[in-house]
């Protein structure tokens, strides 16, 4: 048999050699890395194929008592590449498979043409496999137990795959419903106009689709539109609940901490309450605490409020000093917590609320009312206490659409305690009042480049599932 090495920088090279030698019928049997490139034993497949029928006859020779041995070359070569199995690449497994099968197919059929041969042969497609799978050493065998992973593994995708169709169901059945819906409401659209231009009338002003649409859909179908446009607003003002038959903040008094996002207008809000208090209590009935440490000018800006209504102003580092100075301020009529403003998803958001987690502390949550609905809705979420939520709207002379503050304010059950309307202090600032605001908005005029038109109405009318205004909260 004609074995031969060629050695090359690189196993193309090697290859190459290899062909020079052996033609197109070379087989690489096994290939390493040497210190001067590549090393590649090759033989021709002529070669091989003499060596079996060499090997065959051999073995018919034998004594029939006597087990005919494995021929000795191919033994050698067989162990040759067995044991170099660990150090060949994908690309040299590939070639040794193939040289294995070859020899063992042809081993199989000169077996056949001999009569005499004693035992029978497996099916030509199942010997060289079962051959091949007890040659293949140990570190690559676990390769043959694939087919037993396989079984096991085959199970848990079926049973996601049932998972997946019945979850596809079930969106597919929501979202016919929420079609037919649609449909059903678009089609009562066109033949009651009132109701599509009051529903216009409501995004344009700011109001949510939610909102909106639950309210047109309890509205009574005899009305005309001047009925209809005043029950809306009825409606409307009904659901915004105020502290209108109760005493006002400043009448009221207690340990108020006014929360809310950067820039709602805290400390000017606080000065604004603290003025109401001290014009109808005197200056030493308030008391005036900051939190706020971050912001460059915060104390200055509170001191200075202060100082004009007469009034000194404390700072607390932490809540150990926060409860010290409520202990010494609690012979105040009214005492106001100026905190600092986070962003809703602001992890130090968390340490801020658990500080004002004090017996007797309320909270008064800053709604920016120029804000988008969006904005307003993810500060209510993040800001939202467990009790009964008292909020003020701040910058209701910035708001070009109140829509959405009163939007939030009925969605989230916050009670309104009042608004202000400037920068003056403590002028600016107004009683919350239910019938003025929502008339107010209700005056917002469809200029806007934001505004939807007629034909958009469409896609306002997909309600979600489950929300607040479909449990029945509504006061209509």
């Amino acid at each position: 048999m004609n074995i031969q090495r060629f050695t090359a920088p690189t196993s193309r090279e090697a290859l190459a050699k290899a062909r020079l030698v052996f033609g197109d019928g070379t087989l690489i049997l096994f290939n390493r890395a040497t210190e001067n490139g590549v090393e590649v034993v090759a033989t021709a497949e002529d070669s091989l194929a003499d060596l079996d029928r060499g090997q065959s006859a051999a073995s018919g020779q034998g004594s029939k008592n006597t087990r005919p041995a494995s021929p000795p070359t191919y033994q050698e070569v067989a162990s040759k590449v067995e044991d170099d199995a660990t150090q060949l690449s994908m690309s040299t497994l590939s070639f040794q498979d193939y040289v294995r099968e070859r020899m063992l197919r042809k081993r199989h059929e000169s077996a056949q043409q001999q009569p005499e041969a004693p035992t029978p042969s497996p099916a030509p497609q199942e010997r060289p496999r079962a051959a091949l799978t007890q040659r293949i050493p140990a570190d690559i065998a676990p390769v043959s137990n694939k087919p037993a992973r396989k079984a096991p593994a085959q199970v848990a995708p079926s049973t996601n795959t049932q998972q997946g169709i019945v979850d596809e169901l079930h969106a597919m059945k929501d979202l016919i419903e929420d079609r037919f819906n649609t449909l059903t409401w678009l089609g009562e659209a066109r033949q009651n106009p009132i109701q599509s231009n009051l529903m216009l009338k409501l995004i344009r002003a700011g109001y949510s689709p939610t909102l909106s649409r639950t309210i047109l859909e309890r509205m009574p179908a005899e009305m005309d539109a001047a009925q209809s446009v005043r029950w809306v607003m009825d409606v409307l003002e009904r659901n915004l609940r105020t502290d209108s038959d109760g005493p006002a903040l400043q009448e009221e008094g207690g340990v108020f901490a006014l929360i809310g996002a950067t820039g709602v207008g805290k400390t000017t809000t606080a000065a604004k309450l603290a003025g109401l208090c001290a014009r109808t209590h005197g200056a030493g009935s308030v008391g005036l605490i900051t939190l706020d440490t971050y912001r460059v000018g915060a104390q200055e800006q509170l001191r200075a409020y202060g100082k004009m209504l007469g009034v000194v102003a404390h700072l607390a580092h932490d809540k150990a000093a926060l409860q010290d100075l409520l202990g010494l301020l609690s012979n105040k009529k009214m005492v106001l917590i100026d905190t600092t403003g986070l962003a809703p998803r602001d992890p130090r958001k968390r340490e801020m609320m658990e500080l004002l987690d004090l017996p007797n502390v309320k909270r008064l949550l800053v709604l920016n009312a120029s804000g988008h609905g969006d904005t307003l809705d993810d500060v209510v979420s993040a800001f939202k206490s467990p009790s009964a939520q008292q909020v003020i709207f701040s910058k209701i002379d910035e708001a070009v659409k109140l829509g959405p503050a009163i939007d939030a304010a009925i969605r989230h059950q916050l009670v309104l305690r009042g608004v202000t309307t400037g920068q003056r202090v403590p002028e600016d600032w107004e009683a919350a009042d239910a019938a003025k605001l929502v008339r107010d908005s209700m005056r917002t005029s469809g200029n806007s480049a934001f505004d939807p038109k007629v034909s958009d109405l469409g896609f306002f009318f997909n309600q979600p599932a489950g929300s607040a205004m479909t449990k029945g909260r509504l006061d209509a």
